[in-house]
């Protein structure tokens, strides 16, 4: 048996960083007009905060052994708080203002402290959302400095949806890193008219090239070439086919001749041709026709649902051609033998594509006729044959005539938070967790439960469950039965843990349930009785059969063929307190969902100083490489100081992108 006296020991080594006789490190921070020193030690230094170990090697050592190391960007009352950190293991930020709770955050971060960072960031926006959300476009800038604060940039993200002028109206929206833009742009909720968004884009693109001329008429082919390598990453999030056509019409042909100048943007290319099958004219109208390139006409004639009368295309493409072989005669009456082989040559690619059997016969005499010699003999023979005797047979490929094809990009929705429960079960649910003898009113329900996968929309495969829903705390799966009016599932206080080597997780408060529903006139609420065998994660030898497993096949999801919804695999049996279904045996599922649980009040925490301070002690632990403590810091700010967060959402959101490492 081991005894452990962790207090004892952070008050004996906190009393260390106190001792003015056996250091041999002194540390200037800050500014010069407050800069302060603090005596430390390299011992302690190089294994409580490795960010340090370069600088203490190429720092000098004066006659006395004592080297000097100078970090004028971190404040003094913020090192004073990491260094009590890294000494006793304790963060006091009781009375510390928010604005330097969020610059503790950021310079713990940039110290590599993540334990500190992540728990500040928490901190802020569990307990200081309304400092977030004052200072939004300061921290909102600086967060997307960094690949870090992961939590705190998805909190910002959720207030951009539904409030975007907060960033897209900003003076310094056209200072926003690309990386924010893009993380903007990927949500299916944003709050904004498409065609607004692609004005905001254009305006962000233009910007990072300021040498561009303030007349986009004036642009040369270099100035569009600038602009789409800048906005590469951010033209193919924008919804096209929610689009006016007509304002299309007159953006359209800038943007598709920019990706195909281009081997990429292979999911851009096929946005766009679903448009141009919608709306030809929008490319085969437009003044720059001509200068497309051969592999866009090439992309746009293999198109089956090309909404275009076949003649049209001839004439489309014969102008194209021409436009390559700037020496032809205008009249190609006055061709030559070598002009008709010089636009054959052109066009040897596009000419197969066209559907001539789906052409009437007295248009083909009339059009096509005069360009006998581009064609291939055999081709020219098959088409004068077909529309003479139709029924004998022909050696040239019969295209099928071309067909019209809808648009399947959707729109941006606020999608429903689930098809399977509604408030009424949520609310019934957050009292079973918060173990309450009553069930929460609809205006209290402390909790909101964000849907991470819904197999009618993600698949139904096995693996899905352990890809999307991995790591994630605090979970909820609720299955429908197929057939029945059933809803059943089982709550995780856990993390579902796709690496893991497999077995039973502890925890005293997961609980299985059954929910009214239609002709279930009562739930049922079943708590785990054995706390070691609560919860079974899988190894991944298993997670291409094995979904949730809740106790030992209480309630499980499993499916040899790969699709929870073909086998009868699902069980619920009696390892919990009781059973919650009345009928036994396996069943089938018809749908499932996987929901994250988010508290809406803050955590009990017993940090009393000010929101500000705590968020840069956070920053500084960080800065410092303090990883654990600025993680914790960072958890924190996130969990317990949500409020002052928002309230402070500039500040916050500009600086935490400034560092590499908080990703919270």
């Amino acid at each position: 048996m081991a005894f452990k006296f962790f207090d004892k020991l952070s008050q004996d080594f906190a009393k260390l960083l106190n001792d003015k006789k056996e250091y041999n490190v002194v540390i200037e921070v800050d500014k010069e007009e407050n800069m302060k020193s603090f005596t430390t030690h390299s011992v302690v230094l190089r294994y409580r905060l490795p960010y340090f170990d370069k600088e203490l090697e190429n720092a000098t050592t004066n006659e006395n052994h004592i080297k000097t190391i100078i970090k004028p960007n971190i404040s003094a009352q913020i090192f004073e708080i990491i260094l009590k950190y890294i000494y006793g293991s304790i963060v006091n930020i009781e009375d510390t203002d928010t604005k330097t709770i969020y610059e503790l955050m950021v310079n713990t971060n940039e110290l590599e402290l993540k334990e500190l960072s992540v728990k500040l960031e928490s901190y802020l926006i569990e307990s200081k959302a309304s400092w977030l959300k004052t200072h939004f476009s300061f921290v909102y800038h600086s967060i997307f400095d960094s690949d870090k604060f992961k939590d705190l940039k998805k909190f910002y993200n959720d207030i951009i949806v539904k409030y975007p002028n907060l960033i897209f109206e900003s003076e310094d929206f056209t200072s926003l890193q690309e990386k924010a833009l893009i993380s903007i742009l990927e949500r299916d909720d944003l709050n904004v008219e498409e065609i607004k968004i692609w004005d905001y884009v254009i305006k962000w693109g233009i910007a990072q090239n300021p040498t561009l001329p303030a007349d986009s008429k004036e642009w040369t082919k270099g100035n569009f070439k600038a602009l789409k390598i800048t906005l590469q990453q951010c033209l193919s999030l924008i919804r096209y086919f929610h689009i006016p056509a007509s304002w299309l019409k007159t953006h359209f042909s800038f943007v598709y001749h920019s990706i195909f100048d281009s081997d990429k943007f292979k999911d851009l290319k096929k946005f766009y041709n679903d448009i141009i099958v919608k709306y030809p004219n929008l490319i085969f109208e437009s003044e720059d026709f001509t200068s497309l390139q051969e592999k866009a006409l090439i992309s746009i004639l293999e198109r089956d649902d090309l909404n275009v009368e076949e003649i049209k295309i001839w004439d489309y493409v014969i102008k194209w051609g021409i436009a390559q072989n700037p020496t032809l005669p205008a009249d190609s009456k006055e061709w030559t033998k070598g002009n008709f082989k010089a636009l054959k040559i052109t066009l040897q690619q596009c000419l197969s594509l066209i559907r001539y059997f789906h052409i009437p016969g007295e248009v083909i005499w009339k059009k096509m006729k005069p360009y006998k010699k581009i064609f291939e003999k055999q081709l020219w023979d098959d088409i004068t044959q077909y529309f003479i005797s139709p029924n004998e047979p022909i050696t040239f490929l019969v295209l099928p005539a071309r067909i019209v094809s809808n648009p399947e990009l959707p729109s941006r929705v606020n999608e429903p938070f689930s098809t399977i429960i509604n408030n009424e079960h949520v609310a019934e649910l957050s009292s079973w967790i918060d173990r309450r003898p009553t069930i929460y009113s609809l205006a209290n329900i402390p909790y909101e439960f964000q849907l991470i996968l819904r197999g009618s929309r993600d698949g139904f495969h096995p693996k899905t469950f352990w890809n999307m829903c991995n790591e994630h705390v605090g979970t909820i799966v609720v299955a429908k039965v197929a057939g029945t009016d059933e809803i059943i599932g089982g709550y995780n206080p856990l993390a579902w843990d796709k690496l893991t080597e497999g077995g039973y997780m502890k925890t005293n408060d997961s609980f299985i349930f059954s929910l009214k529903n239609g002709n279930i006139q009562n739930s049922i609420l079943s708590r785990v009785k054995n706390c070691n065998n609560a919860l079974y994660n899988r190894d991944s030898n298993d997670q291409n059969i094995y979904g949730p497993e809740f106790g030992d096949c209480e309630f499980v999801m499993k499916s040899d063929a790969s699709d929870f919804t073909q086998d009868k695999q699902y069980y619920c049996d009696n390892y919990y307190e009781k059973p919650i279904r009345t009928v036994s045996g396996e069943f089938s599922i018809s749908d499932y969902e996987e929901e994250n649980m988010k508290s809406f009040n803050a955590h009990s925490v017993v940090l009393h100083t000010d929101t500000k301070t705590i968020y840069e002690l956070m920053v500084n632990a960080n800065e410092l490489e303090l990883k654990e403590q600025s993680m914790k810091l960072e958890s924190y700010l996130i969990e317990s100081n949500a409020s002052w967060l928002k309230t402070h959402f500039s500040l916050v959101y500009c600086s935490i992108f400034d560092v590499m490492n908080l990703k919270v």
